[in-house]
């Protein structure tokens, strides 16, 4: 007997079972790339920067082991600036394609050689510096271009391996490496860059994407029903829970969230340059965005389920416009502790990273207790807690750099 949603009654195995393996297996992949781009903004510093005294007789020998270790590179701020941003322009060119041939090709092949090409550029990066910038800067380009292949073309695989009442579960498990990689990032560079040389941030992160690429190409297949491990009981689960999807459809949310974030930050500067409003008016402006809109496209939601297209256009603005942020809460830290920004960032992307994970496990609880008006209650859910965390935001919010975040000079090493 099926349930009136349509799906079969049976239970399956949850958290041990092969589709939460799978899920795992993309977080892995999605921390590695988010990984091997992050990486370079922290080792640049190394790259370019000396201070070992010239010309003394009694430090050539210290510094000939140091340039051994860590080569540094006569790389003009403009030059620093394009290799961090090229990365970005291979991403934003690939989104809408990937989205569109993910949905034809074999998902499988995308994503295990995208990873692939990532991470061997990866280990090709610090031989490229040593030959020229432009090798670094084509390198970079490339590198994203295959990360976005990655990002964008994995959200293909929940077409045919996540049921409907765990698709929340199952993608936000696999998303959520985009937050651990920076976490891992600051915490690691910095110490593989002391001892063992910034070149080697670049080897291991290389040779970690090469071993996850190796297993995605063992464990993954793209379509369960010709998985040779998965169990009968949870391939029939799969299968007899699913309809279809579209890949272009899924790519959307982060094309226009990519415009959003992007419009915020030329608006956020723009009121700033113009003295329309101040920093902090600012930051709460599109923090108050970035909050409200996704609630209340979110909201909206459980009324439109006799149309499919608008269903559609306010799933994508719930979750593109969340990127108003961008040009509020989420640079906030660098105005009130420059100096602690990394840091700042580092915990707030761990804490919205367990946030995640209670909130699919929490969405999961609800849809199981009552699938009728299980989305209501978890769309409801949704705009409360952005609510009160705006109204909690705008109370405490501070644009001025605070006393304990000051530079002092005489505890300066």
């Amino acid at each position: 007997m099926q349930m009136d949603n349509g799906l079969p009654p049976k239970k399956v195995p949850g958290f041990c079972s092969f589709r939460y393996g799978l899920s795992f297996l993309v977080h892995c992949c999605n921390v590695i790339i988010t990984a091997q781009r992050a990486c370079l903004n922290l080792t640049m510093v190394v790259m370019v920067n000396s201070t070992d005294p010239h010309g003394l007789p009694n430090t050539s020998t210290k510094k000939l082991l140091d340039n051994i270790k860590n080569p540094v590179y006569n790389w003009s701020p403009d030059i620093q600036g394009i290799i961090l941003s090229s990365t970005s322009y291979g991403v934003i060119i690939i989104q809408v394609p990937v989205g569109y041939f993910s949905g034809i090709y074999s998902t499988k092949k995308m994503i295990g050689f995208a990873l692939c090409l990532s991470s061997v550029l990866s280990l090709l990066i610090p031989p490229a510096a040593g030959i020229g910038v432009a090798w670094v800067i084509v390198c970079r380009a490339v590198q994203g271009a295959a990360q976005g292949i990655v990002g964008t073309a994995q959200f293909e695989i929940y077409v045919k391996w996540a049921p409907p009442l765990e698709r929340g579960r199952l993608t936000s498990m696999s998303t959520s490496g985009f937050l651990l990689g920076p976490f891992i990032v600051l915490l690691v560079t910095g110490v593989i860059c002391e001892s063992l040389g910034w070149p080697m941030v670049f080897y291991i992160f290389g040779a970690c994407g090469c071993a996850v690429c190796l297993l995605w190409f063992v464990l993954f297949y793209d379509d369960p029903k010709d998985h040779p491990c998965i169990s009968i009981s949870e391939k029939e689960y799969i299968t007899s829970s699913l309809v279809q999807q579209n890949g272009f459809l899924s790519s959307l949310p982060y094309l226009f969230a990519w415009i959003c974030g992007n419009l915020a930050g030329q608006l956020s500067d723009f009121f700033l340059t113009r003295n329309i409003l101040s920093v902090i008016a600012v930051r709460k402006l599109f923090t108050a965005a970035g909050f409200l809109l996704p609630a209340i496209f979110g909201v909206c939601l459980p009324y439109l389920s006799s149309s499919f297209y608008s269903i559609v256009i306010f799933l994508i603005l719930a979750g593109a416009t969340g990127s108003f942020c961008l040009g509020g809460v989420f640079i906030n830290g660098l105005d009130i502790a420059p100096r602690y920004f990394g840091f700042i960032k580092a915990c707030s992307t761990l804490t919205g990273m367990i946030g995640g994970l209670i909130a699919s496990t929490l969405t999961g609880l609800i849809l199981k207790q009552d699938p009728e008006s299980a989305w209501f209650k978890t769309f409801i859910l949704m705009a409360a807690i952005n609510v009160t965390g705006l109204i909690f935001y705008l109370i405490v919010a501070k644009a001025e750099i605070q006393d304990w975040a000051k530079e002092k000079q005489h505890t300066r090493l």
